[in-house]
């Protein structure tokens, strides 16, 4: 690890304890998020620690899995009404944004059209620079989102509705001590396993979804009944706040300034057509709110499914409508960026 690497995740530890210490909701991972984010924007040398994400995500992974429950499992019907509308909330959602950067922002139609999509953050960088796109702005918009979401979404839980997230702060605390040796081996594979399992599927997000089905299974069928001990848990979402963080390193003020009072609107924008959806499917399903509600926020797949775990939803129906979200915008934009040139550019 470089030393700008080792200051990063520094500055992310004291930015986790000081937001604990003071009751930010999701500290772990708001707080490195927020303090390395502050870091890059001074100037210190800071870097990403990126080769530490793909250790932790299955951490994450077999965490979130631990969530999953029989009962959870018997409500997979009443998922269909909004994995169904989950095709007309992504159109939505992404033509507040495209207009946005289009209209507001003057980004030129491609980089604004692969900044709205409300995808994964690589997949879009790779399919804009291939479309011609300004990379950097792609970026610096998919960076700003996640990151503005999970703000948004974790103050007003933790502001508005009283939800204190974090390990510790509600007695859920496990220790390194709880867990026996044959619990640590079999999350431990599930962990080791999960990696190449999530990889077979061909699903975004494979390093984190594939721990998680075979952790989740594991504690259906009752071989474990613990999640991970509560202080690696406290690392990987540490780790994935500096990286978040950390994606800013590089950005000039005025750039970020800029890219952030966009992404800002934008994101505003998203996650008001992420109410009205949430709404729908309370009213058509009978769900709570707050837990439809996370399911339609555009933010990242693992970072959302922290936000869930931490503010006491299911799990499960979250990060199973994230990954058919990102699935169906890798699988649609490209479908839908051909017919955006034929009609849109032309009459530009």
């Amino acid at each position: 690890m470089t030393k700008a690497s080792a200051l990063a995740l520094l500055i992310g530890v004291i930015a986790g304890i000081a937001s604990y210490v003071i009751g930010m909701p999701l500290p772990w991972m708001l707080g490195p998020m927020i303090g390395v984010t502050a870091a890059a924007m001074l100037r210190l040398p800071v870097k990403s620690p990126d080769k530490l994400r793909p250790v932790v995500i299955p951490v994450i992974g077999v965490m979130l899995g631990s969530g999953i429950t029989p009962d959870i499992l018997g409500e997979i019907s009443g998922w269909l009404v909004t994995l169904a509308l989950l095709p007309l909330f992504l159109c939505c959602a992404a033509g507040v944004s495209f207009t946005v950067y289009r209209r507001i922002g003057r980004y030129d139609p491609v980089t604004a059209f692969y900044a709205a999509m409300p995808g994964g953050l690589n997949e879009m960088l790779l399919l804009g620079e291939a479309a011609g796109g300004d990379s950097r702005r792609i970026a610096l918009a998919h960076a700003a989102r996640v990151l503005l979401v999970i703000l948004c979404v974790a103050l007003f839980f933790g502001l508005f509705l009283g939800v204190r997230a974090g390990p510790g702060n509600s007695g859920n605390w496990t220790a390194l001590g709880d867990i026996t040796a044959l619990d640590y081996a079999i999350l431990g594979l599930c962990a080791l396993f999960g990696i190449p399992f999530g990889k077979l599927l061909r699903l975004p997000a494979g390093p984190v979804f594939g721990p998680m089905i075979l952790s989740g299974a594991a504690h259906v069928i009752g071989w474990v009944e613990v999640p991970p001990p509560t202080l690696l848990i406290i690392a990987a979402q540490i780790v994935i706040g500096t990286v978040i963080g950390g994606r800013f390193v590089g950005a000039t003020m005025k750039e970020v300034g800029t890219d952030l009072a966009l992404a800002l609107g934008a994101t505003l924008g998203m996650i008001v057509v992420a109410i009205g959806f949430a709404e729908i499917i309370t009213q058509l399903a009978g769900m709570p709110l707050s837990q439809a509600f996370l399911a339609f926020s555009p933010g990242g797949l693992t970072e959302m499914s922290l936000l869930t775990l931490a503010m006491g939803q299911d799990v499960a129906f979250v990060s199973v409508t994230h990954i058919v979200r990102i699935t169906v915008v890798i699988a649609v934009a490209p479908i839908l960026f051909t017919l955006f040139q034929r009609r849109f550019l032309r009459n530009e």
